[in-house]
């Protein structure tokens, strides 16, 4: 998992607080630490390990920083066709991370810090038992892309650190994808982001992508691999840095010697203890989840774009599950500019791309004919038919973003409800965004000069869990116009209500249905709350009149009621 460089600014000073209260060995420290997602108490449900870590001193020290795992792993059943499951008997080696343990080539001497990652790995066996339901559909895949570039073998195990094999992980630094990139890197070595697509979570472009920046790194170190991987996590001007530093001190420049931040020094480790772990699994017992060598599925050329709904009836498969195959695309659709390829189970192949050949591009879509309205505008259509304004220009022949009224356009609108699209970027963020038991939501207009500190502040809330419900990093621009989510608990309402009333209040939410003649000074008034407050509860929902009717959400003391 990337440390961001924006991220850090947000995470100093937090971390120096921690210092101050905390001094932690840093044997002691990874011994008690963490994997970048789950939990090290065995006794914790499937749901408990899936939830999202809270930024707390004790995972600073630890050497880790929380990742999400937003979607649940979802296991596409596969059938090995005939002449697959020949080729695999040809071969020697049966398992694929026995393939991995015959090619490791990562020498080093076993230490404290190793030992404290191993150990933590060796107490949870059943955490790689979820890693290999996630690595499955793609493990074969990335091994041969590593073999086919001349990589060592042991870089097959790095998406373990970095996400848990999950290509659906983010981070606090807004790092995505199962080789957990930031959007600089990623379009640094090679990885489209655009509405359509984020080729951060594409397996196979994320793998490229990961194999060309360790290569990058890897020639910037002079062939010091620990270099390159500590500069993959936290960057290499951090490194560098580090190793002057300590040329300058006379000190040794070996990894082990650099003063680095705490999440770089346990991310070599955990991969190492896992190599050890991996070439001797004899010595410590640990029966590594049986994967089959064997390619269980296969990237498939569509030329054109495509609706992931048609595409899954066409591969037999639901739309959730040709989406885990396929998390690079955001939406219901393929990106209109590529890539054009998909990853198919392997026993659904043929059929699939005898489907695609009966199909017309022009089939690929569904279509509707829109009669352009007064106030119709490209990008209210876009948002309306969750689409973007170039492909609705493009399609049209549009050659600026002048539209008449009573013209026609053609739009191309999903085949299915939204609904059926559940792992698309915007029912990922709808979900987040969905109805929290015990709590209220509220709408904040982003004004100008707004930022997700001073916005956290205002509301009573965490700043990472704001960021999270908005599906942003806390470090991101905040644009004047956009609507932010916020989620108030009974604490939250009465620490934003005593902040207000300046006096200390129990707050009780209710909803108000307007009435004839009601304004919001008679409403606050009747409720004895603040204008500024009824405003600021009810963004989303005030337009220049109230409406008879309309509802109202009300936080009201019932201290003085």
């Amino acid at each position: 998992m990337r440390i961001h460089s924006l991220a850090i600014l947000v995470l100093a000073g937090f971390i120096s607080a921690c210092e101050t209260t905390q001094s932690v060995t840093q044997a002691e420290t990874v011994e008690s630490n963490k994997l970048v997602d789950e939990s090290p108490d065995a006794s914790c449900s499937e749901s408990e390990l899936h939830a999202e870590q809270e930024l707390t001193c004790d995972t600073v020290n630890q050497g880790t920083f929380p990742i999400s795992h937003p979607v649940e792993p979802i296991e596409v059943t596969v059938t090995v066709p005939d002449k697959v499951a020949e080729a695999a008997e040809e071969e020697q080696i049966k398992d694929l991370w026995a393939r991995v343990q015959s090619q490791l080539q990562f020498k080093f001497t076993d230490n404290k810090r190793i030992a404290a990652q191993r150990n933590w790995y060796l107490k949870h066996p059943e955490y790689m038992q979820r890693v290999a339901k996630r690595a499955k559909p793609f493990l074969y895949l990335i091994i041969e892309q590593l073999e086919q570039q001349n990589m060592p073998l042991d870089l097959a195990l790095l998406p373990i650190v970095e996400s848990a094999f999950d290509p659906f992980a983010y981070s606090h630094g807004r790092a995505a994808g199962m080789w957990q990139f930031i959007p600089s890197t990623g379009t640094r070595f090679g990885m489209k982001q655009t509405w359509w697509y984020d080729g951060r979570r594409d397996v196979m472009a994320s793998t490229q992508g990961a194999i060309n920046y360790l290569n990058y790194l890897l020639k910037m170190f002079d062939g010091n691999w620990y270099h390159a991987l500590a500069a993959y996590n936290s960057g290499e001007g951090r490194v560098l840095r580090a190793v002057r530093k300590n040329k300058k001190s006379g000190k040794q420049t070996d990894f082990w010697s650099l003063d680095l931040p705490r999440e770089t020094e346990a991310y070599v480790p955990k991969l190492l203890a896992l190599v050890d772990i991996l070439a001797n699994s004899d010595k410590y017992n640990f029966a590594w989840p049986l994967i089959d060598n064997i390619p269980f599925t296969q990237e498939v050329e569509i030329g054109s774009q495509i609706d992931l709904a048609l595409a899954a009836q066409m591969a037999q498969l639901s739309v959730k599950e040709l989406h885990a195959l396929n998390p690079g695309y955001n939406r219901w659709a393929t990106d209109p500019n590529g890539p054009h390829k998909l990853l198919i189970p392997i026993d659904k192949v043929d059929r699939f791309e005898t489907e695609l050949a009966k199909t017309d591009d022009k089939q690929r879509l569904n279509w509707v004919r829109h009669k352009v309205k007064s106030g119709d505008s490209l990008i209210k259509l876009a948002k309306k038919y969750h689409t973007s304004t170039d492909v609705i220009s493009q399609v049209n022949k549009l050659k600026g973003n002048m539209i008449r009224v009573n013209d026609y356009l053609i739009v191309p609108v999903a085949l299915k409800s939204l609904d059926a699209y559940s792992l698309s970027q915007e029912q990922r963020l709808a979900k987040v965004q969905s109805q929290k038991s015990g709590s209220s939501k509220l709408t904040h207009k982003v004004k100008s000069g707004d930022t997700f500190w001073d916005i956290s502040r205002e509301y009573k809330v965490n700043l990472r869990s704001l960021a999270k419900w908005n599906g942003m990093a806390p470090t991101d621009t905040l644009r004047p116009g956009k609507e932010l989510v916020i989620w108030l608990n009974q604490t939250n309402s009465k620490a934003l209500s005593t902040s207000a009333a300046n006096q200390d209040a129990i707050m009780r939410s209710l909803t108000y249905t307007v009435r004839n003649g009601d304004s919001l000074a008679r409403i606050a008034g009747k409720f004895k709350v603040k204008v500024k407050d009824l405003q600021k509860w009810n963004q989303s929902k005030l337009k220049k009149y109230l409406q008879p009717g309309q509802k109202l959400k009300i936080y009201v003391d019932i201290t003085r009621t």
